[in-house]
């Protein structure tokens, strides 16, 4: 779960798939960020200080892995489940005319969300992420995999622990450019690795992925007519730089902002940019809530 004292106060809020814990900071219009898999909240450790003078900052530790209170055993852990997951928590804060920011798999999660929940979003923010048929990208796949073979998850997050293993490109290497905090990493890893529920719950997230979902949101993103931002790493190992190109295209007001000097998890390499550039898209004029 998120530690990071820089997310705020941490709360909690029951959904049908179960209990989401979360984080908040700051008031005015809400940002919610949405975190990749086998991370969670902490993620966005660095970015919500930067805006949570102007904005309220709401960071939720979804059921993907670095998540603590396990979901029912029959939750629906698919991208579109996850989505509904996200749509309840907006109706569960009372959240109209809220703006959805997501990196990695959270972008994929808020595509999802902004084509099948459009009423919700007045603003879509997607980071360096899993889009049309690169979900999971081919780099990820190998994980994906590890979910079938007995105890490997367990082990392979043990293993992720080390720091001296960190760095390597199997871990955190292709990710970040800066190494991440031990206080972090463990926020990410350890709850899967220590409790049999939670894992459960990152596998049945990581075998759902599936690029039906990401195309048939794709299919539906150009009748999402709010302001978007398409913030992109243009030399990202997993991410294609066209397919942020393809994006800004489907969103009818769309703006795209290369993020120089990053690996995926921008908010990690570059939040003061990345800040910038989410404070810009605040700054235009929100589409109608219901």
């Amino acid at each position: 779960m998120s530690v990071s004292e820089a997310l705020g106060d941490r709360r909690e809020v029951l959904v049908r798939q179960g209990a989401i814990r979360y984080c908040e900071r700051g008031e005015g219009e809400p940002i919610v960020f949405l975190h990749p898999m086998v991370v969670n909240g902490d993620l966005w450790r660095k970015v919500v200080p930067l805006l949570a003078g102007e904005f309220r900052c709401i960071t939720p530790d979804l059921p993907l892995g670095g998540h603590d209170i396990p979901m029912t055993p029959g939750a629906d852990l698919s991208p579109p489940g996850i989505a509904r997951i996200v749509a309840e928590l907006l109706d569960e804060l009372d959240l109209r005319g809220v703006t959805v920011v997501g990196n990695d798999t959270g972008g994929a999660i808020a595509q999802i969300v902004a084509a099948n929940h459009p009423e919700r979003l007045a603003r879509l923010g997607l980071v360096t992420c899993d889009a049309f048929d690169n979900f999971p990208p081919l780099a990820a796949k190998p994980l994906v995999w590890m979910t079938y073979v007995p105890g490997a998850m367990p082990l392979a997050g043990r293993l992720a622990r080390l720091p001296r293993l960190q760095r390597r490109a199997f871990v955190f290497g292709l990710l970040t450019k800066t190494p991440i905090e031990q206080e972090i990493v463990e926020s990410y890893l350890s709850p899967a690795v220590r409790n049999p529920a939670v894992r459960w719950d990152a596998i049945k997230a990581l075998r759902g992925l599936a690029p039906e979902h990401t195309l048939a949101a794709a299919e539906c993103l150009g009748g999402f007519t709010g302001p978007a931002l398409v913030a992109w790493n243009p030399e990202d190992h997993f991410f294609p730089f066209e397919h942020a190109q393809r994006l800004v295209e489907l969103l009818p007001d769309a703006r795209l902002v290369t993020i120089e000097d990053s690996h995926t998890f921008v908010p990690e390499d570059q939040p003061e940019r990345l800040a910038e550039a989410i404070r810009d898209l605040m700054s235009r004029p929100a589409a109608p809530s219901d």
